[in-house]
């Protein structure tokens, strides 16, 4: 369908504009005409219709044009489901409206135009976005007034002034209440305030974003007593009340935008503004303040005016004097930033901001947080102060820093998407000033041995239904985890039920995969009989001479009715105290289970950190601290058994390792303190590589190993090139290798006879052991990365090349001889006469190696054969182009005899390689002879089916031969071959008379015209005689097989 409005339609709409008769024209012609058109391009017309008469039309002509039935029909088609490759008429309206604003002038049209699009509801929710980005185009009153008329609409929701629409497939039983409508109603006007902040194309000034910031946190938390002027939020008064969940999701939008305005630009356009931009400082206005801390002032403002202004949830006396304690904390902290601009400042002023805003929300797992935080500025604070050595009671505590971080894992326990990027915000702060200790607190969290410490670990109470987590370090761990866990139980439980079922529905699923998982652990585990039941069975049923004692003899008298209903409650009490137990157990897994999620949710929030850490510090030497531990997550991940969230843990932790860490091109350059230490960490990661049991984990160590290594070699691009070689820097076969010299290979300052010995009992292993977890990709990264270790392995490599214990490590072998030979700073090391002697040794293995070859029965050895001959090849690349005294004429008989085995052509692969060598040495490669298919009567019979739509059988001109050659089926083949030979004269004939006549007309270009007619006068004799003689044939032919 063309996205385009005809341009009848478009002429009809001009015309009717300047004659003054486009209301007849609209509801005429377009409502009660096209529109009653079901078809879909009829009403894709009247939508294009509207949206090119936007900016034709008057304030009047608007208001009735988006307030009719052409709206109405737009808003189904916006909220009606389409089927997969359906248009939707949504974006191409968005083009209309916003090319209108952008060129409106009058913002009474602008207002008007955005106003009716607001209104039009299904259910009391708008059908476009909150975040409609036409916006953008509004003028500054206008954008005002929209404001203004969201407000009001929050404030007293006026249903019947919206156009509402309803689809087919709503049950009107099922339509919601005026009150369900309006909560729909106020929850997309505060998203859509919101989203006017969040716009960045929208210029917007400091007073309107303070507006937007203190109506939402008013409707949040407050509600107005008396109006005053002093707080302009309470001159209007709400006439529908806020319910519980308007307010709930009214602070989940105020804390989504504190987010954004903590990462907001500075406002205006002054020359303090544009200076501060240039510093890309975020979050704080023109004067210099944060955002976070102008919120703060308004609601300290609020809650001092207890007259007007009623929180909806009252602060206790703590919680006050929390609140208090925490603004003239960072009062102070602001007094000393204006003196000197410290990042520490900084972000604890943020902190401590973020955790008393939070009061207002969680009071008490806020308040528990600002203890410790308060306890960490008073450290600061006489820090700063006295300015004197620490002391010794001084030295046995922690570091401000470590503080902070405890404090930030505490609050990345809760479930808050704004808690979570607003911690994030306050590390990358103090990146710079993280120590050990407080790298360790967060890398302690990702071990996976500290999982089932009791320090650690998450405790899942059934009365309460809250896990807490001890600590004997901090106070501050426990209440963050209180809510942590509280939380994301609330979260498994409303994952388990759906919206449309009641909680008895819900237990009942919990109470059956319970007993699935029970009956999964029962299923693959034995579990042992519980001899307490067993005994108190048998003493019941003893008791109630229902069995007999080992020391009597048998009774077989029946029980009287009393001693039956006294064995019956016995046995009755007996089976309810073994249905609690089992109970109790299935309650235990339970418990497990949730605290398991509870741990891993809780451990890819803390990766966020050490990402943030590895981004904003690449060239902290702490960073090698972060290797090791990041292995052991891989390790304990990829071994255990994985579910979803275990399995996003992996992914996370792997990108994290091998992108920001392993392909960091920023590293720590300065390593001469800790040069011995380095060493030691890549020879565990080398032999930790070789331990694994997964080459996919073994990759990881290698892969760190090789981070380390150049660490170790250092920034070897700084060493001076000599002048001979600097014309010859850019090569081919070198333009993508980064690591490597234009001359030699420096070494600098590295061990490299320690760095070898590591290497090569890895290699090694690898060439020698059958069940090994290195790779020969792992090799070839080594080789093709650090050409300084490639040129002390490669003798070994060599050897492998017949040494190695099966066909796949010698084809490796040869691959990593290849890659080592197709570096050019490698041949540039050594001099003519040791190149040749190291091809020779080359050849000499690869001749040793393919006397070993039998068959091509098995694909190892078609790949073995295969490397070989590449290397094979390369070799001979190196002779040609160096010109070395080398023959490979001693390989050629071997190579022929491996020709002539069996399965040798199976491969082209292996077969161009084979003769690339072998060309050289004087023999070409034979040509195979197409075989030509047998032509039958069955394959001819299947090409004249394909020619016509009737069987051959049924045709009139052939029913004579098909009974022809039903006799001569009977009588033999003599006459058969006979009839095969006329037929095959008879195509041969005219395959060459079509070809003549081609060939004729061809050529009757590049002759004179009068040869030309007479050739084709020729042509044309002969064609009739031809035919002549064809159909005498024909007609002697038919005879004769009529005659027989």
């Amino acid at each position: 369908m063309d996205r385009i409005l005809p341009p009848l339609g478009l002429d009809l709409l001009r015309l009717s504009l300047n004659e003054g008769t486009f209301e007849l024209f609209w509801k005429e012609i377009v409502e009660k005409g096209l529109l009653l058109d079901k078809a879909a391009p009829c009403s894709f017309m009247c939508y294009r219709l509207l949206g090119a008469a936007l900016p034709h039309l008057s304030l009047s002509e608007l208001k009735m044009v988006l307030h009719g039935e052409v709206m109405l029909h737009y808003g189904k088609n916006v909220i009606a489901t389409q089927l997969p490759g359906r248009v939707k008429f949504g974006p191409e309206m968005e083009t209309y409206v916003d090319a209108f604003l952008e060129n409106c002038d009058d913002p009474d049209k602008q207002l008007t135009v955005m106003k009716a699009f607001s209104t039009l509801t299904n259910q009391g929710n708008p059908v476009i976005t909150s975040s409609w980005k036409v916006v953008r185009h509004l003028q500054s009153t206008a954008l005002l007034d929209y404001v203004d008329y969201l407000k009001q609409m929050f404030l007293n929701p006026d249903l019947e002034i919206c156009l509402e629409l309803y689809t087919r497939r709503q049950n009107p039983e099922k339509i919601l209440q005026p009150e369900q409508c309006i909560f729909r109603l106020r929850k997309w006007i505060v998203s859509r305030l919101a989203s006017i902040i969040d716009n960045p194309w929208l210029k917007k000034d400091e007073d309107l974003v303070m507006d937007i910031t203190r109506f939402i946190f008013f409707y949040s938390f407050f509600e107005a007593l008396k109006p005053t002027l002093d707080i302009p939020e309470t001159e209007c008064l709400l006439q529908v009340p806020l319910d519980e969940d308007t307010r709930s999701a009214t602070a989940d939008s105020f804390f989504s935008l504190l987010n954004y305005l903590n990462c907001l630009p500075v406002l205006g356009e002054n020359p303090e503004a544009a200076n501060l931009n240039k510093k890309h400082v975020q979050g704080v206005t023109a004067d210099g303040q944060l955002w976070i801390y102008c919120v703060s002032q308004y609601a300290s403002a609020l809650l001092s005016r207890k007259k007007y202004v009623r929180a909806v949830k009252p602060f206790t006396d703590e919680e006050r004097e929390a609140w208090e304690r925490m603004l003239q904390c960072v009062d102070e902290l602001r007094k000393k930033g204006d003196k000197s601009q410290n990042m520490k400042l900084s972000a604890f002023q943020r902190l401590g901001l973020l955790i008393g805003i939070h009061l207002f929300k969680a009071p008490t797992e806020s308040l528990e947080l600002l203890k410790d935080f308060h306890h960490c500025m008073d450290k600061v604070l006489e820090k700063e102060c006295k300015k004197k050595k620490k002391s010794a009671d001084d030295e046995e505590e922690p570091e401000w820093v470590e503080v902070v971080v405890e404090i930030l894992l505490s609050l990345l326990s809760q479930q808050s998407k704004f808690i979570r990027q607003a911690c994030t915000s306050v590390f990358k702060q103090i990146c710079s000033n993280v120590t050990e200790k407080a790298l360790h607190l967060i890398l302690d969290v990702l071990d996976p041995e500290k999982d089932h410490d009791e320090d650690r670990a998450l405790l899942i109470t059934d009365e309460g239904k809250k896990a807490k987590r001890t600590s004997s370090e901090s106070e501050s761990e426990d209440n963050s985890d209180e809510e942590e866990s509280s939380e994301e139980e609330d979260e498994d439980d409303n994952d388990d039920s759906s919206d449309t079922e009641d909680k008895d529905g819900d237990e009942r699923e919990g109470d059956s995969s319970a007993e699935e998982l029970e009956e999964n652990d029962s299923e693959s585990e034995t579990e042992p009989v519980d001899e307490n039941f067993r005994m108190g069975l048998i003493k019941a049923l003893q008791a109630g001479n229902a069995l007999p004692r080992e020391d009597e003899a048998s009774d077989e008298e029946d029980l009287d009715d009393e001693a039956m209903m006294s064995l019956d409650e016995n046995l009755a009490a007996l089976f309810a105290e073994q249905k609690k137990r089992a109970q109790a157990k299935k309650d235990e897994k339970d418990q497990q289970r949730k605290e398991k999620i509870l741990v891993r949710d809780f451990k890819i929030k803390v990766l966020d950190l050490i990402d943030v850490f590895l981004k904003k510090q690449p060239e902290n030497p702490l960073v090698f601290g972060i290797i090791e531990p990041l292995i052991a997550v891989i390790e304990q991940t990829m071994t255990g058994k994985s579910d979803q969230q275990e399995q996003d843990f992996l992914q996370k932790t792997a990108d994290i390792f091998i992108n920001q860490l392993c392909k960091s091109k920023r590293y720590c350059k300065d390593v001469s303190s800790f040069k011995d230490k380095l060493y030691d960490m890549m020879e565990r990661l080398v032999k930790r590589a070789r331990k694994q049991t997964d080459s996919s984990v073994a990759l990881y160590c290698f892969s760190a190993s090789l981070y380390i290594f150049r660490v170790l070699r250092g920034n070897i691009s700084e060493v001076p090139v000599p002048p001979v070689v600097q014309s010859k820097k850019k090569h081919k076969d070198d333009e993508q290798r980064d690591d490597q010299e234009q001359q030699g290979i420096p070494v600098g300052d590295l061990d490299i006879d320690r760095v070898k010995a590591i290497y090569q009992e890895a290699l090694t292993e690898f060439m020698t052991k059958r069940n090994s977890a290195l790779t020969g990709a792992m090799f070839v990264d080594l080789f093709v990365r650090f050409p300084i270790i490639c040129l002390h392995l490669l003798d070994s490599t060599v050897s492998f090349i017949t040494e190695g214990v099966r066909q796949h490590q010698q084809g490796q072998a040869c691959l990593l001889v290849q890659k080592a030979l197709q570096i050019r700073e490698l041949r540039q090391s050594m001099t003519e006469s040791e190149l040749e002697t190291l091809l020779k040794q080359v050849l000499s293995q690869i001749h040793k190696s393919l006397k070993t070859v039998n068959g091509f029965k098995v694909k190892v050895d078609q790949e073995k054969v295969l490397k070989c001959l590449e290397l094979t090849s390369w070799v001979a690349k190196i002779i040609k182009q160096q010109k070395l005294n080398i023959e490979l004429t001693n390989m050629v008989p071997d190579l022929l005899a491996m020709a002539q085995m069996e399965g040798f052509g199976r491969s082209v692969q292996l077969d161009n390689v084979y003769w690339n060598i072998m060309r050289p040495l004087g023999y070409s490669r034979p040509k195979k002879a197409k075989k030509q298919p047998l032509v039958t009567e069955s394959t001819e019979s299947t090409k004249k089916k394909k020619k016509g739509f009737l069987p051959e059988t049924k045709k009139r001109k052939n029913r004579k031969k098909v009974s022809v050659g039903q006799q001569k089926e009977i009588t033999g083949s003599s006459n058969e071959q006979s009839g095969e030979g006329h037929r095959g004269k008879k195509k041969k004939k005219n395959r060459k008379r079509k070809i003549s006549e081609s060939g004729d007309k061809n050529g009757l270009g590049h002759s004179s015209p009068a040869k030309q007619n007479k050739v084709q006068s020729e042509n044309t004799n002969k064609g009739k005689d031809r035919t002549e003689t064809d159909k005498s044939k024909k007609k002697k032919h038919k005879k004769r097989e009529h005659s027989e």
